[in-house]
C-alpha cells in the first residue's frame, strides 16, 4: 500500500474554528500532509480564506457592519476590503437559518478571539513551520465560486496563480495541489492561465451512469478520460467511492477509483468527519480503515487530521 496523504480539511476544523491560522498550525502540528484553503477575493482583490463567498455565518459581520449586507440579507467577502475583514471575529461556523452551531460539540460559538487570513498570510505561516521543522508539508488551495467572481468583475483564477507563483509554488513538484468544482474553471486553469502545478477537478452531486442508476464501470471510464485531459486528480464526495457496506459490515467499494487510478488520476474525496459520518458507519476509525485499504484512496480530506493520521499510520507499520 501507498502511503497516502491527509488533507485538512479547512484545517483542524474538528477542533477549532475553520481556516483560521490556529486550526492550520493544530492540523500542521497533528502531522497532516496538506493543509486546505479555500479562497475567495476582497474589494481590493486580496485572496482571503473563506469557505463560501459569504461571510455571515463565520464571523460577526451583522453585528459591526449592520448597513452592508446585499439585497438578499447575506454579507459578502468581496463587498469588504481586507483592513475590513480584520476588523471581524471569525467563529464556529454556524447554521445561517437557525443561527444554531453546525457542529455544536465543537468548539464554542463566539469564544477566544479568531480573525480572517490572507492566502499569503497562510502561506508564510507553513513555510515558517516547514522551515523550523524541516518538513515540507503542502497546501491545498481551492478556487471558490470562480464563475460568480467573473460576474463581479473579478478574475480570482489568475490572482491566486500570482500569489501561489509568487510564493514559490510553480510545478507539479511543488507541494501544492489546486483544486476547483468548476469544470470550465479547472480546464481554463490549465489551458489558458498554464496552471503547472498538480490540478484535481471536485465533483459535487453526479450520477455514475447515464440512465442515472447505479455505477456504470464504462460511463465512469468515459468521464475519467476526459477529466485526465486536463486534470491530476479527482476530489469526489466520500459516497462516491463508498457507497455503503453490506450485511456482513464490509464496504461496498465502486468502480470509481479503479476507473480514476486506470486514466492516471488520484484520488482524494471529501470530507471525513467523525462527529458526522456515513448513516452505514458507526466508527470512526473503522470508516478510515475502509477508506485505505478497501477503497485504495490515494488521500482523503478530513476535519479531525490526528484521528486519519494515526490510523494510516497504523496501517503503515503493519500494527492496524
Amino acid at each position: 500500500m501507498t502511503q497516502p496523504i491527509v488533507i485538512a480539511h479547512r484545517g483542524a476544523s474538528g477542533y477549532l474554528p475553520e481556516h483560521t491560522l490556529e486550526a492550520k498550525a493544530l492540523a500542521y502540528a497533528m502531522g497532516a500532509d496538506y493543509l486546505e484553503q479555500d479562497c475567495v477575493l476582497t474589494r481590493d482583490d486580496v485572496p482571503v480564506v473563506l469557505h463560501d463567498v459569504h461571510i455571515d455565518t463565520v464571523t460577526n459581520v451583522a453585528n459591526v457592519f449592520a448597513d452592508r449586507a446585499r439585497d438578499d440579507g447575506r454579507f459578502y467577502a468581496i463587498d469588504f476590503t481586507v483592513e475590513e475583514l480584520k476588523s471581524l471575529r471569525v467563529t464556529e461556523r454556524i447554521d445561517h437559518e437557525t443561527g444554531k452551531p453546525v457542529f455544536p460539540g465543537r468548539f464554542p460559538a463566539g469564544k477566544s478571539r479568531f480573525e480572517v487570513p490572507t492566502l499569503v498570510e497562510e502561506i508564510e505561516m507553513i513555510q515558517g513551520l516547514n522551515r523550523s521543522t524541516g518538513k515540507n508539508i503542502g497546501i491545498y488551495p481551492e478556487i471558490k465560486a470562480p464563475a460568480w467572481h467573473h460576474e463581479q468583475g473579478k478574475d480570482l483564477s489568475r490572482i491566486l496563480l500570482n500569489v501561489l507563483h509568487e510564493n514559490g509554488y510553480r510545478t507539479k513538484d511543488d507541494a501544492c495541489f489546486v483544486q476547483c468544482f468548476d469544470v470550465e474553471e479547472t480546464r481554463r486553469l490549465r489551458e489558458d492561465l498554464d496552471c503547472q502545478m498538480q490540478l484535481v477537478q471536485l465533483i459535487g452531486d453526479k450520477k455514475w451512469s447515464r440512465d442515472d442508476a447505479g455505477f456504470d464501470e464504462d460511463y465512469i471510464s468515459e468521464e475519467m478520460s476526459k477529466i485526465a485531459e486536463y486534470a491530476d486528480g479527482i476530489g469526489p464526495a466520500l459516497p462516491h467511492v463508498i457507497s455503503g457496506a453490506d450485511a456482513s459490515g464490509k464496504p461496498m467499494v465502486t468502480p470509481l477509483v479503479a476507473a480514476a487510478h486506470k486514466h492516471g488520476l488520484v484520488v482524494h474525496p471529501y470530507t471525513l468527519r467523525a462527529d458526522s459520518m456515513p448513516e452505514w458507519a458507526n466508527n470512526f476509525e473503522a470508516l478510515l480503515r475502509m477508506c485505505y485499504e478497501d477503497a485504495n484512496l490515494d488521500g482523503l480530506f478530513t476535519d479531525f487530521p490526528d484521528r486519519a493520521v494515526q490510523v494510516r499510520n497504523q496501517l503503515m507499520r503493519g500494527d492496524g
